[in-house]
């Protein structure tokens, strides 16, 4: 971490940006589900002198020289993505789960082909088709819903609006679904209707590699993950697929949607693909499963209304309309506490996405800490504590006080941190 000395002589102001965001996240309670915190080891390959080399092409085919030692960073992220999800071909080159969805579309479909997504008020991703994004506006988008009774998604519906519309790619996975996602019957359908399933996996992507979520690698065509949530890596993403989709997966890559590969980012992804084969990081997938039941039994016990009824994986959707609070409130109340989180829609929610009625919690950034179920029902009761207050300034502050000894407990990137003191 030499390098901090450095960078602090040469741009005092971005050094002062990179201190004060670690000691934020020491010092908070980060209950974003699409946020965790990744080792040292991937931050030093981030790091590293790879960000200098131009790689565009695949490992042994480029169309740059001097990549002899890239080529090698970037296979073995290849192989262990293959081995954690019994993938038959991986392209580790996306730069973000956006980029890797564009990349599976425009392999199997055209622009304006019809594709199926799951609603993003309903828990999908604005890749997933949504009118803003890139999906909404190259594809005639169908999209699915939750049942309005079991905000679960409803099979049968899912089959009849394929047999009504015939898309030509059906996509599965969510941002914010808290129960399990039925890839086997999600391809069912799809044979029915003659679909290909693209299976973004980018929430649950660690929790699948551990067993403890439905694995759409047997079923689904291409599979894109992000690295950066429950994988604990780098920012970034993955793409899996059936061997007889190699060819147009790598070339819709590259040179259809990107260019040169970012390799320290490739690096910093193959340091924590080993990280995930290691036994620790299952212990710890099971530590995230078991934290967030935890968590939503107490903030139940609480009398909070969470959507589906509770979790199956690392994150919940938590309904505020009970308790007169929206989401944005909340957001902004829990903030001033010291505890992260934000706001979210919830499945037939009255209120625009701006506002919204509920917020997402998540377990994955907490459980890297070390923080068990004892801590994360003390949580529970803290948040309650602050919603229950909204604008009482002096809560707050008795909060953020509690949250700092449970920091202190479980100490984040300690050495990094006293080294920018020091400096």
């Amino acid at each position: 971490m030499h390098n901090a000395k450095i960078l602090k002589e040469v741009d005092p102001e971005i050094f002062d940006v990179i201190k004060n965001e670690t000691n934020r996240e020491h010092e908070t309670l980060e209950l974003i589900a699409s946020e965790n915190f990744c080792s040292e080891a991937v931050l030093a390959a981030l790091g590293s002198v790879l960000t200098n080399k131009y790689a565009e092409g695949l490992p042994k085919k480029r169309y740059y020289g001097g990549c002899e030692f890239v080529d090698i960073g970037e296979s073995l992220a290849i192989e262990r993505a293959k081995k954690l999800f019994g993938a038959e071909h991986v392209n580790v080159q996306p730069h973000s789960g956006t980029q890797a969805n564009m990349i599976a579309y425009l392999a199997l479909a055209n622009p304006g082909d019809t594709i199926m997504g799951l609603n993003l008020a309903h828990g999908g991703h604005l890749s997933h088709g949504h009118p803003i994004n890139f999906s909404g506006k190259y594809f005639r988008v169908i999209h699915y819903g939750v049942d309005p009774h079991t905000e679960t998604i409803d099979y049968n519906e899912v089959r009849r609006l394929a047999k009504e519309y015939k898309p030509k790619i059906i996509v599965t996975g969510a941002s914010a679904y808290p129960r399990y996602f039925y890839f086997d019957k999600f391809q069912e359908i799809c044979d029915e209707v003659g679909a290909y399933q693209v299976a973004d996996i980018a929430h649950t992507a660690g929790l699948v590699a551990c067993g403890l979520h439905p694995s759409p690698i047997p079923y689904a065509d291409i599979v894109t993950t992000t690295t950066h949530k429950t994988l604990r890596g780098p920012r970034g993403a993955i793409i899996m697929c059936k061997a007889k989709y190699a060819e147009i997966v790598d070339k819709t890559t590259f040179p259809g949607v990107q260019g040169g590969p970012l390799e320290h980012v490739i690096a910093a992804k193959a340091v924590a693909l080993k990280e995930a084969l290691s036994d620790d990081f299952k212990n710890y997938q099971r530590q995230v499963v078991d934290n967030a039941k935890a968590l939503a039994e107490e903030l139940m016990r609480l009398g909070y209304r969470l959507v589906a009824g509770g979790t199956d994986t690392h994150l919940m959707l938590v309904d505020l309309r009970s308790k007169n609070v929206t989401g944005r409130d909340a957001e902004n109340a829990l903030g001033n506490a010291g505890i992260t989180v934000n706001r979210n829609t919830i499945p037939y929610d009255p209120q625009k996405p701006f506002i919204a009625s509920g917020i997402r919690l998540g377990t994955p950034a907490l459980t890297t800490r070390g923080m068990k179920e004892n801590e994360m029902r003390k949580i529970a009761r803290l948040i309650d504590k602050v919603l229950m207050n909204i604008g009482n300034e002096k809560i707050y502050q008795e909060v953020k006080s509690e949250v700092k000894e449970l920091t202190e407990a479980f100490p984040l990137y300690k050495e990094r941190r006293e080294l920018y003191e020091k400096l």
